[in-house]
């Protein structure tokens, strides 16, 4: 039995373990004591105005919080069934996540600022992503599980001065549930089944070991087969009549058919494991030692693997008879990702107004995966022409980072508000990825090939910061804050390897066992071995005040900063670096049952850096990155209206962005839109265009989500809460091209439903839900292939379609 096999098996015994059931309100957190007391529980979930966040490093109310943040509570995250990332992008304001099926990572925008292509060595992003408040470095993050969460928290603008380099347009802060020592033993656990044979399951329980030491334990599997159908190739392949024509009309035929050979439908996969799979799991072991008042250490350690498949990207128009949800495949998935990581943090009390923190981290991530990167979207007429294999493969990919923090701040009432750090961040990497590109079939001859090593790219940051309010008066408050950044980044002994299209070496698909050489057909073609070197300095300034007791404005002026780095042929790319300029407001209504919050910002962003995979003038491939020059510039409003009694919900949040516009880039390509206009020579790219002044993807003019849930008290005792949440986003570009139809989502509506049956002493809950009701298929991105006939393909990745399923939980 392997590992998530195991982990699966305990979640499932631990649901239907016999236990000592208590009594406690459906929506407590189960790591909070109060949640043993409904009167307890239920008046901390009414006071909306009572929830706190720590997006200033310190424990604050949310309503007296002057940052533009979301907190999500884990009672959301269970009902809107938020499982990764990508799923909070609803419920905050201006968010939006993009798959990406060649690394299998999910990108991230904010207020409209992201990049779809932050998947390299180095996968930096512009939303920075943390984990009890660990910096994760890696886009693969982005698609774990969240197991067994205390909350989330979605900071909005940059984030420089606090949390430091990469939180460009933001940062995510997801609070794992901890160990609880004065609780006793509890515990809760569910599973769930559902289509594409979906089923899922996981648990967690607190351990109290003693009156200083406890415990806490997490396990989840979730699983599901593929989306994407096999299509059969009987039915789609030319005649052999037809394809002998074919390869005589051909170059590679030499006039005779002495080498033709006819298609293979072997060759194209109709079994087994599907794209768009999902089959990962997770444990966590968490540990809480507090042999004083004035000491705690919380110290984890998590597993993840992930043996699921990479996200397809489909026609959009599909070829007739053929289902949407299906593609023509000669590349099987594969997906193999195992994480490890080790977070501490270690709280001294050093008096009544000052506070020590030491916060430091490790994680080992490594991965391997394969990817039909044609998507199959061009069918050959022979083994050797019109179609294209290209096949895009990670053999080896290994991550280390470490990272630790330390600052001290003050606490308790103080004229001024004060907190000091250090910061120390390292990571190790190295990856080969190869990519086979052959005419007609993979048995046709080479178009190109190539295989990118980089042995060792590894990044070196330090930083230190400080922050201050001043209270100048009972409601008027003064912010400053500054942080100094530096980064070293280095690749040593990196190496791209072309095709050099030696007419004596075989004509065959590189293998992963194939170290590429003269011998076998290739040459180096880039050697990028190069180092980084750069600091830069972040800040803050804010004013708010109260303006009643239940309201307060803020204005502040703040940047953010992304470190550059260095590209293929060793070149480097420049840092960028936005301010944003902010006016927000915060209020509470009726005794703290409703607040709105709302804010309105205008960015400025410089040398705002693009990566793209591109073809060079001399025909090899390489990732290439771009500064953009002038000022991208974004103007956007967002609100957040929240109300809560005790038996109604209802939730709106609003996001505009009517100005996105890109600086000056007159010289932009991506292989993943075939058939732009050829470059000129100093461009150093095959194909390009001008896409000075375009809209910003994934940036829609308007976004407005709206959930609502009643609670029916039955007779019995039991609760019956029917549940809804919708979507509206007006259209959107996918890419910076701003191509036309193809190149963009146009508006749509996604909703959710769910209805859940609580039993009288909150023992035990069943919910039923419906996710994407209407079938809606969503774009995330988009690409384009240039066929044999000269029109072009558009593909993009979805969505998921319809699911539907139903969840059996227990306390105990």
């Amino acid at each position: 039995m392997n590992l998530r096999h195991k982990l699966l098996y305990v979640a499932m015994s631990l649901a239907f373990a016999p236990a000592t059931l208590y009594a406690a309100d459906q929506d407590a957190t189960v790591q909070n004591p109060s949640s043993r007391n409904p009167e307890a529980a239920d008046k901390k979930v009414q006071n909306l105005d009572a929830v706190s966040v720590t997006a200033t490093k310190r424990d604050t109310p949310l309503q007296k919080t002057p940052v533009a943040v979301t907190a999500i509570t884990v009672d959301t995250l269970d009902r809107e069934r938020v499982m990764t990332v990508q799923d909070l992008t609803k419920l905050v304001p201006g968010l939006q996540g993009t798959s990406q099926g060649d690394h299998g990572v999910v990108t991230l925008t904010l207020r409209g600022i992201g990049n779809d292509s932050a998947k390299t060595e180095y996968a930096d992003p512009e939303v920075a992503t943390f984990v009890d408040g660990v910096y994760a470095p890696r886009a693969e993050a982005a698609s774990g599980l969240l197991l067994d969460m205390d909350g989330v928290e979605v900071l909005r603008g940059p984030q420089g001065t606090l949390w430091g380099r990469n939180s460009t347009a933001g940062a995510i802060s997801f609070q794992t549930a901890k160990p609880d020592i004065g609780a006793g033993f509890y515990g809760n656990a569910q599973i769930e089944a559902g289509n594409y044979n979906q089923i899922g399951s996981r648990a967690a329980f607190n351990l109290p070991i003693s009156n200083t030491f406890a415990m806490r334990v997490a396990v989840v599997h979730e699983q599901h087969d593929g989306y994407v159908d096999y299509q059969n190739p009987s039915s789609q392949l030319p005649t052999v009549a037809q394809q002998q024509q074919a390869y005589l009309a051909s170059s590679a035929s030499g006039g005779t058919l002495a080498n033709f050979k006819p298609i293979d439908p072997g060759q194209y996969v109709q079994r087994g494991d599907k794209y768009n799979a999902q089959d990962q799991s997770a444990a966590r072991v968490s540990a809480l030692w507090q042999p004083s008042d004035s000491f705690k250490w919380n110290l984890s350690y998590e597993y993840f693997v992930d043996r699921g498949t990479p996200s397809m990207s489909l026609m959009q128009t599909p070829r007739q008879g053929q289902d949407f949800w299906s593609a023509l495949i000669d590349t099987a998935p594969y997906l193999h990702r195992t994480s490890n990581t080790v977070r501490s943090r270690m709280d001294w009390n050093i008096n009544d107004s000052m506070q020590l923190s030491y916060i430091a981290g490790y994680n080992s991530y490594s991965g391997k995966s394969d990817f039909d990167q044609d998507v199959g979207v061009s069918v050959p007429t022979s083994f050797t022409t019109n179609g294209v294999y290209q096949d895009d493969r990670t053999n080896d990919s290994n991550y280390k980072n470490w990272s630790q923090e330390i600052n001290l701040k003050s606490t308790g009432p103080q004229t001024v508000d004060w907190i000091l750090g250090a910061y120390y961040g390292y990571e190790n990497n190295d990856i080969r990825f190869d990519i086979p590109i052959m005419n007609g079939t993979r048995y046709g001859t080479v178009s190109w090939q190539g295989s990118f090593i980089q042995p060792k790219e590894t990044v070196e940051s330090y930083a230190l910061f400080g922050q201050a309010t001043w209270h100048l008066s009972d409601h008027w408050r003064l912010t400053g804050g500054l942080r100094w950044s530096h980064d070293d980044k280095e690749n040593k002994g990196g190496i791209n390897w072309g095709w050099a299209y030696d007419p004596t070496v075989p004509q065959v698909p590189i293998s992963p066992d194939v170290y590429p050489d003269p011998s076998n057909g290739f040459a180096i073609s880039q050697r990028n071995t190069a180092k980084y070197s750069k600091s830069k300095p972040t800040w803050l300034i804010r004013l708010d005040t109260d303006i009643s007791e239940n309201g307060m404005l803020y204005a502040s002026v703040s940047t953010g900063y992304k470190s550059g780095g260095t590209q293929d042929a060793g070149t480097l790319y420049k840092p960028e670096s936005l301010t944003n300029y902010e006016v927000g407001s915060k209020f509470a209504f009726f005794d703290g049952h409703m607040t709105w919050n709302t804010a309105i910002y205008y960015e400025d962003f410089k040398n705002f850096q693009l990566s793209a995979p591109i073809v060079y003038p001399d025909g090899n491939h390489g990732l290439g990155f771009s500064n953009v020059g002038g000022s991208t510039k974004v103007l956007g409003f967002e609100s957040e209206l929240a109300y809560q009694q005790k038996d109604d919900r209802f939730n709106l949040i609003f996001s505009a962005i009517p100005k996105k516009k890109l600086g000056t880039l007159i010289y932009a390509g991506s292989n993943d839109y075939q058939g732009l206009p050829a470059c000129p020579p100093q461009s150093n790219l095959a194909n390009c265009m001008n896409v000075t002044g375009n809209d910003l993807p994934h940036a829609p003019d308007v976004s407005l989500t709206g959930i609502y849930e009643h609670t029916f008290h039955l007779g019995n005792g039991g609760r019956l809460t029917p549940r809804a949440s919708a979507q509206y986003q007006s259209s959107q570009w996918l890419s910076y091209f701003n191509l036309g139809s193809g190149d963009k989502q146009k508006a749509y509506v996604r909703g959710d439903l769910s209805l859940r049956y609580s039993e009288p002493g909150d023992k035990w809950w069943v919910n039923a839900y419906v996710q994407n009701v209407s079938d809606e298929k969503t774009r995330t991105s988009a690409g384009r292939f240039q066929m044999s006939d000269g029109s072009l393909q558009y593909v993009s990745q979805y969505l998921a379609p319809r699911t539907y399923g139903v969840q059996v939980g227990v306390w105990f």
